[in-house]
């Protein structure tokens, strides 16, 4: 029997109703958002630009990532709202939110709020083989690439070495770039802090033989003493072909944020497009395996967007009273 227009026509606004926001909702949404990644060749820049596509796909908006300095950028351009979302490392995030920002000094970054846990950022570092640098110790006196002016690797990498009593000759450049300088011989080693496995690295093992190395147990030690915001971690051997065991290493936890004024139901919609799709998240980059909901744990001082809050409580996860952006 066929069906009447009318009920056509409710059936076609019930599925609209199910598969996308509701349209009212959707009245104080920018036509389009942009999310700060970082420098091309980085875990930031593949994750920030595949969740923002996969997003837009989702929700019928124009969106996508941004090349630019990192967190500590990231977390300037969101404050300012140049950016409608950003992808921070939790110590630079806490810095800024302290109007401690080296891109931003005395500004205190109070209008950032937290959407979603991203996953661990790793700090490890790759040498050429022939060149025998397998520590840290033999990175004195070295050429070592640390990331981009005001990334993660850029602002904990020379705070470590000074701890360690290593003395470097620091150079900054995008991912990409600096994994060309060491193929080249220009600078000895490349120091980088991201998820896991880093993509640069990864090329640059298709290409070169290489050493992938990151703190001993007894440094992993001295570091987290010296920098309670860091966590320990391992690299597992089966991440980069250069490894035959897993190797101690240090991390840091990665927000994605959003400005406080930024629309709930937009906020809400983004949270649980990708908290929802843990799948197509893994498609996007592996670091993504730690994109989880009960990860909001390791956010214990920024206020989370109401929009996040709400699905995270529509789905059974208890946000404190005193994170409540």
């Amino acid at each position: 029997m066929r069906m009447k227009t009318w009920q056509l026509a409710i059936c076609a606004t019930s599925a609209l109703a199910l598969s996308a926001p509701a349209l009212a909702d959707r009245d104080d949404w920018p036509r389009s958002f942009t999310v700060g990644t970082a420098s091309q060749g980085g875990t930031y820049y593949i994750y920030g630009s595949g969740w923002a596509d996969m997003v837009a796909g989702m929700l019928d908006i124009r969106a996508g990532g941004e090349v630019t300095g990192g967190p500590v950028q990231n977390a300037t351009l969101v404050e300012t709202g140049d950016h409608e979302f950003g992808l921070v490392t939790m110590g630079p995030a806490r810095a800024a939110w302290d109007g401690e920002s080296e891109l931003a000094p005395g500004m205190e970054h109070r209008n950032i709020r937290a959407v979603f846990p991203m996953y661990q950022t790793t700090f490890h570092i790759i040498t050429r083989e022939g060149d025998e640098l397998t520590s840290m110790e033999d990175l004195e006196g070295k050429r070592v690439g640390v990331g981009p002016s005001g990334g993660t690797a850029d602002m904990y990498f020379p705070q470590f070495f000074d701890e360690l009593g290593i003395d470097v000759r620091v150079r900054n450049g995008g991912a990409s770039d600096l994994a060309g300088q060491l193929q080249d011989g220009l600078i000895d080693a490349f120091a980088f802090a991201a998820g896991t496995p880093i993509s640069a690295f990864s090329q640059l093992e298709a290409e070169i033989n290489a050493n992938i190395f990151s703190v001993t147990e007894a440094q992993q030690e001295q570091l987290l003493e010296a920098f309670p915001a860091l966590s320990p971690a391992d690299i597992e051997a089966d991440l980069y072909s250069s490894l035959d065991a897993d190797i101690p290493a240090i991390s840091i936890w990665n927000f994605a944020i959003t400005h406080q004024d930024m629309p709930e139901s937009l906020v809400y919609e983004v949270t649980r497009a990708v908290m929802e799709n843990h799948d197509r998240m893994m498609d996007i980059h592996r670091a993504s395996r730690e994109t989880l909901p009960e990860n909001h744990q390791y956010n214990d001082w920024m206020p989370w967007h109401p929009g996040a809050v709400r699905w995270f409580e529509e789905n059974g996860y208890e946000i404190p009273e005193d994170l409540r952006g």
